[in-house]
């Protein structure tokens, strides 16, 4: 283990893996060059923080072996502070691929991970208390029986310690059933303050005819923030029983993996730096179009000078 929290920023916990994606689009089996890189939604968030200058933490575990070095050494690169455990298990790995321009298919390698093996003792609680923000997502709980543990203790560590919770619930039905993740997300969404979600993903929580009524009735549930991402169709939210609704730019997409995370930065970013509803959703849409520009989870993601780049109405030349 290794690292300590920035007093005031946002701490994460959460598996990520190592990330091949082929050069080139078409059927895998003819591809003959695969990059080499990371991806895993916390730690994607906890970039995208740092890049727009929140100090962020990122907790998780990885193996022994050279993924995790690549882990551990692309964000600390980011400068995200690392509290990494190392694992016997190996680090987890995640495919990729682009079978035309408009279809992207992820396959992941992560059972009996070391990612998989997070559990309580991992959570320091001191690092909880420090932070402003703990955000954690419905990956980790996924995961098995030690990583839901693990985020319950970080979770009722932070409500102790006045901390404010932030939740993506990020459904990934390849890792478990519609029934059980309903009934985990929603005793999450009921211990947290903010909450972000696509319509579909709400929709495993709460009942709403509209988008707007699926936010509503997710603050219902607790939370004081309802965010729902919509893609190209921009979001709307319930902040303080208010009702927002932001649209999204218009980018042309490369790679739509990572844009909800994105989202998620820029929101978490703002809302550190004391920034109104409007603001937050208005730099959530723009990180999250910067995601969708460039291959890549994270790659993409701006820093705070290049945010009114997509807005510029003139040729920019830096």
């Amino acid at each position: 283990m290794s690292g300590a929290t920035a007093p005031g920023g946002l701490v994460t916990l959460g598996e990520t893996m190592g990330l091949l994606t082929p050069t080139e689009t078409g059927p895998l089996q003819q591809v003959t060059t695969l990059r080499l890189g990371i991806a895993g939604s916390e730690s994607n968030v906890a970039i995208g923080l740092r890049r727009l200058g929140a100090p962020a933490t990122w907790i998780g575990r990885v193996g022994g072996d050279e993924l995790g070095d690549l882990v551990v050494r692309e964000l600390r690169a980011e400068d995200v502070t690392v509290v990494a455990i190392r694992d016997t298990a190996p680090t987890g790995l995640m495919l990729k691929t682009r079978r035309t321009d408009a279809i992207t298919t992820v396959r992941y390698y992560r059972a009996a991970s070391a990612g998989s093996h997070l559990c309580p003792a991992d959570v320091d609680e001191d690092t909880i208390r420090s932070a402003a923000v703990l955000h954690v997502t419905g990956i980790t709980p996924a995961l098995g029986d030690g990583p839901a543990a693990a985020v319950r203790k970080a979770v009722e560590i932070a409500r102790a310690a006045g901390v404010t919770v932030s939740l993506d619930l990020n459904y990934r039905s390849a890792l478990w059933d519609t029934a059980a993740a309903s009934a985990a997300l929603r005793e999450l969404v009921k211990r947290s303050d903010v909450v972000f979600a696509g319509e579909h993903e709400a929709a495993l929580v709460v009942d709403g005819s509209t988008p707007q009524h699926l936010a509503a009735n997710l603050a219902q549930l607790g939370p004081r923030q309802a965010v729902l991402k919509r893609g190209p169709a921009g979001c709307v939210a319930v902040i303080d029983q208010a009702p927002y609704q932001q649209q999204a730019l218009t980018v042309r997409a490369v790679d739509p993996v990572g844009a909800g995370d994105a989202f998620v930065a820029g929101y978490l970013a703002e809302l550190l730096a004391g920034k109104p509803p409007a603001e937050r959703l208005a730099t959530a849409a723009a990180t999250g179009a910067f995601a969708v520009t460039v291959p890549g989870d994270w790659e993409g993601l701006p820093r705070r000078d290049e945010l009114d780049l997509l807005t510029a109405t003139d040729p920019v030349i830096r």
